[in-house]
């Protein structure tokens, strides 16, 4: 869960020129076609969602595999570390290389090395061998490729799609990830029922999906560069200052990372409430099952309260929203109530998704738009590498009951501290291009 909140009068300083298609839109000229009709949209879109699929299926799989056949929440948290991890140690050099080199070649070369890796560990598993090694590894691979895959791809959206339909078309990959948590999370505990090698040759499937509609795409995904790469450090300094510079932006991007770091732990320890509650990994999907239409929601209601919300308002009233569910999760075993309270979850966090990502693609130049992806992806994700390695350990240590209030009271702490954030807001042009886009383009409903 990501929110982006760069304080206006900075953001306009940075702003890039008005688009072309806004610009023709404002002088009378007719509205582009829907979404739906946007070949080249709709083959990102339908890529991005099979690979978005795979890894969710692959994801829940990680856990359910080494806690069902070893019943160690230590290794699962190996494991969930090892998957992790590549949001602190990958994010700044996948977001100067995306700038770098071609992103939709790129996105082709993160599908087939998910692909292989995905195979891998389907085919041991198939063949009775359960090595944690073997999965640290191969979770690595996968969650660096995802890295590289969704920055690109997230800069890629603004040059299919016309100007005044970035908020449709981002909330519309928002509901799209929802989504593919909605399918892929259930879909992927039912498949591990079934055998313990299907979620990861399912993954493997969906990527090869990925792979053909990227191939079928026509347009470019970056402007043309005319200038030579630099010196790769100072690439990443550049990006790093642009980010940093954004005062609401750094904060608030702290605060998400406390609470993405506890997310994780609370994650590992719902499958371990479940569990000792005398569950199956079957109400494992159930929960995200349940979850996942909050998701949906909060994406295909994101416009509804950027229109209303300012960006400080959203993320204090998120933070406040995370404190108050999360100790809900030690009171019950419950799947359906556990997935209640993981569907408001969801939906806070997709609300914020959603006024985030485009807010940030929208005034970001194109030449920085991976740098400073990986740099918020740093701030805001790459703590969260901790938290289940930290939550393993304390769930063994103490137990889930007094795990999950930990969490909770540091939650609590957070909501705290996000009353001291400094004020921010959209920039008016950006709230005036949401507002059509979102009452016209049947993707943003």
């Amino acid at each position: 869960m990501t929110a982006l909140h760069p304080a206006p009068e900075e953001a306009l300083e940075q702003a890039p020129e008005q688009a072309p298609e806004a610009a023709a839109a404002e002088a009378g000229a007719p509205r582009p076609p829907s979404l739906r009709r946007n070949r080249d949209f709709v083959l990102l879109w339908v890529g991005a969602g099979a690979t978005a699929l795979g890894a969710r299926v692959s994801s829940i799989a990680y856990p359910l595999l080494v806690i069902w056949a070893t019943g160690s929440a230590s290794a699962a948290g190996l494991v969930g570390f090892a998957a992790a991890l590549p949001n602190l140690v990958v994010q700044l050099h996948a977001g100067a290389l995306v700038d770098r080199w071609d992103r939709r070649r790129l996105m082709i070369l993160c599908d087939l090395g998910c692909l292989l890796s995905a195979a891998a560990v389907g085919a041991s598993v198939y063949s009775g061998h359960v090595w944690i090694p073997l999965l640290m590894a191969a979770a690595f691979v996968q969650g660096s490729l995802a890295i590289f895959y969704r920055l690109a791809e997230r800069a890629a959206v603004r040059h299919v799609v016309p100007g005044e339909q970035l908020p449709a078309a981002m909330a519309g990959n928002e509901a799209r990830g929802q989504a593919a948590g909605l399918l892929g999370l259930p879909a992927g505990s039912v498949l591990y029922t079934l055998a313990r090698s299907a979620p990861f040759l399912f993954s493997a499937v969906a990527h090869t999906v990925s792979l053909v509609s990227l191939l079928l795409i026509r347009k470019n995904f970056q402007d043309e560069r005319t200038q030579a790469p630099g010196n790769l450090r100072a690439e990443l300094a550049e990006g790093l200052s642009w980010t940093w510079k954004q005062r609401f932006l750094r904060w608030g991007m702290l605060l998400i990372a406390g609470s993405n770091l506890l997310f994780q732990g609370l994650s590992l320890a719902l499958i371990v409430v479940v569990n000792e509650a005398g569950g199956s990994a079957a109400a494992i999907g159930v929960i995200t099952a349940v979850s996942g239409t909050g998701g949906m929601f909060g994406a295909l209601t994101g416009t509804f309260w950027m229109r209303r919300v300012s960006l400080r308002g959203l993320l204090i009233g998120g933070a406040v929203g995370w404190a108050v569910l999360m100790p809900l999760v030690a009171l019950t075993g419950n799947p359906v109530l556990l997935g209640l309270v993981f569907l408001a979850a969801a939906m806070i966090g997709s609300v914020t998704n959603v006024a985030g990502g485009v807010y940030q693609v929208g005034i970001t130049p194109d030449r920085l738009q991976g740098r400073v992806g990986g740099a918020m992806g740093l701030i805001g994700s790459g703590a969260a590498s901790l938290g289940m390695l930290g939550g393993g350990f304390a769930l063994e240590a103490f137990g889930a009951t007094h795990t999950v209030y930990g969490i909770a009271a540091a939650m609590a702490a957070l909501a705290l501290l996000s009353l001291l954030l400094p004020h921010a807001d959209y920039p008016e042009s950006l709230r005036r291009s949401a507002a059509p886009a979102a009452a016209t383009d049947p993707e943003a409903k």
